[in-house]
C-alpha cells in the first residue's frame, strides 16, 4: 500500500509541475528585417535558441518571420529580438501570447 500512495503523489506531483511549465509557454511571432539569403534564418535561429528559456525557433525565409516559444518566467519576447537584432537582423514581436 506504502508504494501505490508514493505512486499517486509522484503522478500528482508531476501534473501539476507539467501543468504550471504549460502555463509559463508563450509562442510569439517575430518579424525579422534584413534577411536577404537562405543561411540568414540560420543565424536568427541560433542567436533566438541562445536566449535562456527559448524552447524552439522556426524562422521562415520567404515570409521574414519566426515563431518561438519560450517560458515567459525566464525571458520575454523582448529580449528575444534583441538577441536577433544583436546579430544584425532587427526583430518585432507582431503576434502571439502576451504581445
Amino acid at each position: 500500500m506504502k508504494s501505490i500512495g508514493m505512486f499517486v503523489a509522484l503522478a500528482i506531483f508531476l501534473s501539476v509541475n507539467f501543468a504550471a511549465a504549460a502555463d509559463n509557454e508563450r509562442t510569439v511571432k517575430f518579424e525579422v528585417q534584413k534577411m536577404t539569403c537562405a543561411t540568414c534564418p540560420l543565424t536568427v535561429r541560433k542567436a533566438m535558441q541562445r536566449v535562456t528559456g527559448v524552447k524552439s525557433v522556426s524562422v521562415d525565409f520567404e515570409s521574414k518571420t519566426a515563431i518561438v516559444t519560450f517560458d515567459r518566467n525566464s525571458t520575454t519576447a523582448t529580449e528575444i529580438a534583441d538577441a536577433s537584432t544583436d546579430v544584425g537582423f532587427p526583430a518585432n514581436a507582431i503576434d502571439g501570447d502576451g504581445v
